[in-house]
């Protein structure tokens, strides 16, 4: 290992910090998602009043080679995004009120909620979470404080959340994880907390020691990374204990993500780059 590299630890695991990684073009970094190939996909927010011109979407091959940037006509003011099990890109335009859903190309091919339109049902949304089984799960946060369910083919199947501090409450509910056993993970960004409910919305519990949590991924063994402004990086086992936790960003990462060999993604706005941590055996 050459001089100078930066390692970080999460309990037992150790990675090896690479920032900037990616051929990404200037511009705010939001987001960041992985797909069954390994591919990238990085989103870039924009003004949607004063920018419309710039790509919002940057697809990566694994090795970090730009391999498309598209999405301007498609997504006004990008926010988060997730890839569903079956590749379909489902992403969160934020300020117009919509998920929209596309294929890896760009090819809109649905979306939940009414573009524009506040209030049917989103009020400015915040993440996404798909199922293995194809249920979406949306957290509607900036202005909704709620979470919303739908059925693989986008009927909104329940709602809940309110407004306030008390558990079961939000005030941003900022992103979204659903794990295997279907226990759904919100990130109450503004409570300092992740809250945890069945899919019907019940709450099961509460689990607190964050400063503005503010993205949560979940890899194949249940355990959950989560990001936060302290700025840091935290593991919990799927009991929410804290197995570890770690510096690996200068300013806190918006967003997070991870691939099959065990690699994580950390979107960070400032400075806007992508960072990518990779186990050393």
């Amino acid at each position: 290992m050459r001089t100078g590299t930066l390692v970080v630890a999460l309990g037992e695991r150790r990675y090896r910090v690479e920032r900037p990684w990616g051929d990404l073009p200037a511009g705010p970094v939001s987001d960041v998602t992985v797909d069954s190939r390994g591919h990238v996909f990085v989103i870039l927010r924009w003004d949607p009043l004063s920018d419309t011109t710039s790509p919002r979407v940057i697809e990566l091959s694994p090795e970090g080679e730009r391999l498309a940037a598209w999405g301007e006509k498609l997504i006004a003011d990008s926010h988060m995004l997730a890839a569903a099990p079956d590749d379909r890109l489902f992403i969160v335009d934020r300020d117009v009120h919509e998920v929209v859903i596309c294929r890896s190309n760009g090819e809109r091919i649905g979306g939940l909620g009414k573009r524009y339109a506040p209030l049917e049902p989103f009020n400015h949304p915040t993440d996404v979470a798909i199922t293995p089984k194809g249920e979406i799960y949306v957290s509607d946060g900036y202005a909704g404080h709620s979470v919303h369910r739908f059925s693989p083919d986008g009927r909104l199947l329940r709602s809940w959340g309110s407004l306030g501090e008390e558990p079961g409450q939000f005030v941003n509910p900022h992103a979204v994880w659903v794990m295997s056993d279907g226990r759904v993970v919100i990130v109450d960004r503004e409570n300092n907390r992740l809250q945890v409910f069945t899919p019907d919305g019940d709450l099961l519990d509460v689990w607190t020691g964050f400063r503005k949590p503010m993205d949560v991924w979940g890899d194949a063994d249940d355990n959950l990374y989560v990001t936060d402004l302290v700025p840091t990086l935290a593991m919990l086992a799927p009991d929410g204990r804290r197995l570890g936790r770690c510096r690996p960003v200068l300013n806190g990462a918006h967003g997070i993500w991870g691939d099959k060999q065990g690699r994580l993604y950390l979107a960070e706005p400032n400075p806007s780059r992508l960072t990518r941590l990779t186990p050393i055996d």
